[in-house]
């Protein structure tokens, strides 16, 4: 069955700092390589043989539908006030099909190749999340700056990449709602599991897929962690200087 893609398009409360820099309406209209940044992850999720509906999320949705292509597989709705609402909204609705795949506006280097990996390696798990490791991006992109989480056998960093595999996700909703303000700091999360895993992840004696099993056990869902081929799936738009930077890649200079 294929996946209903969610792509988050909101803003932050307040304005988002990286849209006023480039004077765009959202962080999704921002300009990047001549189009809206939206397009490119639309684009992406738009041709993988493993996604069919997509659901827009904004806050300000006839911004967002002005610069859509014309499809029927798109849709564009009103945003919650936090991402976690949001989700747990279609979470609850009962017309949602399943398995959701979530995304996001700044995903600028998104490809379909990415996505469809992500979706199969996911399997049967309730919960799965997209990393990159350290190594392949930092031979991919040297000096780049991410936030990484450090575990025995590596570091990774997010990949802006969810699958949800059915409704009794609610759990995960519900940490996701717990952290939410603070999505950088991955330690919030490990707390979650317990001060042991805790202190066994910042000591490094915990690999990424046992805090996983941690984390997982304590909400009573499988998690699974899976690392993409693509170390540019690592990459999203959050400063100008990743604005800079993916410019330069998709220009070929980089």
């Amino acid at each position: 069955m294929k996946a209903t893609a969610v792509l988050l398009a909101g803003s932050r409360p307040g304005g988002d700092p990286l849209a006023a820099h480039f004077g765009a309406a959202s962080k999704a209209l921002i300009p990047l390589g001549g189009q809206p940044m939206i397009l490119r992850p639309l684009a992406a999720l738009l041709a993988s043989a493993d996604v069919g509906e997509i659901i827009l999320l904004a806050h300000e949705p006839d911004a967002l539908r002005a610069v859509l292509p014309p499809d029927r597989r798109v849709r564009v709705e009103r945003s919650g006030a936090t991402i976690a609402g949001s989700i747990a909204a279609l979470c609850a609705d009962p017309a949602t099909r399943w398995p959701l795949l979530i995304t996001t506006a700044d995903h600028a280097l998104l490809d379909a190749a990415t996505i469809d990996e992500f979706l199969r390696s996911a399997g049967g798990s309730d919960v799965a999340v997209g990393v990159v490791e350290e190594a392949a991006l930092m031979a991919r992109l040297p000096g780049t700056r991410r936030t990484w989480l450090r575990f025995r056998g590596g570091a990774v960093t997010g990949a802006n990449l969810f699958a949800l595999k059915s409704a009794t996700v609610a759990p995960a909703i519900a940490l996701w709602r717990l952290v939410e303000q603070d999505r950088k700091k991955g330690w919030r999360v490990i707390l979650l599991a317990g001060p042991a895993t805790l202190a066994g992840a910042a000591l490094r004696l915990l690999s990424l897929d046992q805090v996983m099993a941690r984390v997982g056990k304590r909400i009573g869902l499988t998690i699974k962690a899976v690392r993409l081929s693509n170390p540019l799936a690592g990459v999203d738009v959050d400063t100008v200087d990743d604005h800079r930077l993916v410019s330069a890649i998709l220009a070929g200079k980089r």
